[in-house]
C-alpha cells in the first residue's frame, strides 16, 4: 500500500508514518516545515522515521499545486491522509490568510490530486472546533455545526463540505475526522501541555484562560493514530438509507463519512494541570485570566458512530498520558532531577 501523508513531520502525521510503516506499509510524507512553531522539533520527529527503506520525505507546501501534482504523477498513491494544516484558533485571529492559503486552497489541491490519481479514499483532519457555539453536549457528528467561532474552525468546516463536493460529483471516497485536543510525547510547542510543563519546570507563571474552567476531551497521540489507521483502512461508503427530508450531517448518499476522535470523557483543565504538578512534584504558579475571543468552554466527544462502525473507542486515561508526555520532556531536553 502507497499512502501519502500530508503534514508527515508533524505531532500525529509523524506517530502515523511510523505506525504504518511498521505494519509495512511505503509511506510518502510531505511537508513543509514553516515556523508556526520551532521547527527544529519536527526535524527531531523526522529523524525517527527518515531512514526507512519505505520512507519519502518531500519539502512541500500543498497550496503549490505544480508540486503536489509532481509527487502524485511520481508515486502510485493508493490512499491519502491529509494532516497538513495552519493550526491554533487563536492565531488564526491575528494571520487569517494563512489559514485560507493552506487549509482551503491547500485543501482543494489535494482534493484535485486525487481526484485525478484514482485515490482510493481521502482521509482528513477536521477538528472539534468546528462545534463553535453548541452547547450540546456530547458533540454529535449528527448535529448541525453552522456556528464556528473562529477561522481555524471554520476552515475545517469548509473542508468537510468541500469533501462532500468531491464524493459527489467524483465517486472520491472521503472520511474527515474531527480531532478533540491532542497530547502526548512529540506534541506541539504550542499546545498547553508543553507550555504549562516547560513553565512548571522553569518555575514561570502562566496564564490559564477562562479561569481555569475549560474542560476539553484530551486524546492521547496512540489513541488518535489507531482510529487514523482504522478508518484509513475501510473507505467511506454511501449510506443508502439516507433521506434528504431528514438529513444526517455525518453521512451522505456519496461515498463520504464524518467521524469524532475523542476520548469521550472530559477533563477539568486544573485537574490536567494537577496530573503534571503530581508527576513534577511540583505545584504551577498561574495567572488566571477570562474566555479567549475563539475558544469554547468546553468540548466532548461522541464516538458512538466510530463505536459502531470500527469497534473503537479511545481509552488512555489522562493520568498515564500526562506522565507519558511529561517523561518524554524531560529525556528530549535532557532535564535532571525529576
Amino acid at each position: 500500500m502507497n499512502i501519502l501523508i500530508t503534514g508527515s513531520s508533524g505531532f500525529i502525521g509523524s506517530a502515523l508514518t511510523m505506525r504504518l510503516l511498521e505494519r509495512g506499509d511505503t509511506v510518502i510524507g510531505i511537508d513543509n516545515h514553516n515556523d508556526y512553531y520551532d521547527p527544529s522539533i519536527k526535524e527531531q520527529r523526522l529523524k525517527r522515521h527518515s531512514d526507512h527503506p519505505n520512507f519519502t520525505h518531500l519539502n512541500i507546501n500543498i497550496h503549490d499545486k505544480t508540486e503536489l501534482e509532481n509527487c502524485f504523477k511520481k508515486f502510485d498513491i493508493n490512499r491519502v491522509v491529509n494532516l497538513a494544516a495552519q493550526a491554533g484558533v487563536r492565531y488564526s485571529i491575528e494571520n487569517p490568510m494563512a489559514y485560507i492559503e493552506s487549509n482551503i486552497v491547500g485543501f482543494a489541491n489535494i482534493l484535485e490530486c486525487c481526484r485525478h490519481n484514482q485515490v482510493e479514499h481521502l482521509v482528513y483532519a477536521s477538528s472539534s472546533s468546528v462545534y463553535g457555539a453548541s452547547t450540546a453536549m456530547p458533540f454529535s457528528v449528527h448535529q448541525n455545526v453552522n456556528h464556528p467561532l473562529s477561522l481555524y474552525a471554520a476552515s475545517k468546516k469548509s473542508n468537510e463540505l468541500m469533501a462532500h463536493t468531491y464524493s459527489h460529483l467524483y465517486g472520491l471516497p472521503t472520511t474527515g475526522l474531527r480531532f478533540f485536543t491532542v497530547y502526548g510525547p512529540w506534541g506541539r510547542p504550542d499546545m498547553a501541555l508543553f507550555q504549562f510543563t516547560k513553565s512548571i519546570i522553569e518555575n514561570k507563571k502562566f496564564d490559564v484562560f477562562n479561569y481555569g474552567k475549560h474542560r476539553r476531551d484530551f486524546t492521547y497521540i496512540d489513541d488518535i493514530v489507531e482510529g487514523v489507521v482504522r478508518v484509513l483502512d475501510k473507505p467511506a461508503n454511501p449510506n443508502l438509507e439516507w433521506d434528504s427530508n431528514y438529513p444526517d450531517s455525518a453521512t451522505s448518499i456519496a461515498p463520504w463519512r464524518i467521524y469524532n476522535i475523542g476520548n469521550n470523557q472530559p477533563i477539568e483543565l486544573m485537574d490536567y494541570i494537577g496530573a503534571i504538578e503530581k508527576r513534577l512534584g511540583k505545584k504551577a504558579d498561574i495567572n488566571f485570566l477570562p474566555l479567549q475571543p475563539g475558544d469554547v468552554p468546553d468540548t466532548f466527544a461522541d464516538v458512538s458512530s466510530l463505536v459502531e462502525d470500527f469497534n473503537y473507542k479511545p481509552s488512555t486515561k489522562i493520568e498515564t498520558g500526562v506522565k507519558n508526555f511529561v517523561d518524554w520532556y524531560l529525556e528530549f531536553f535532557q532535564i535532571q532531577g525529576y
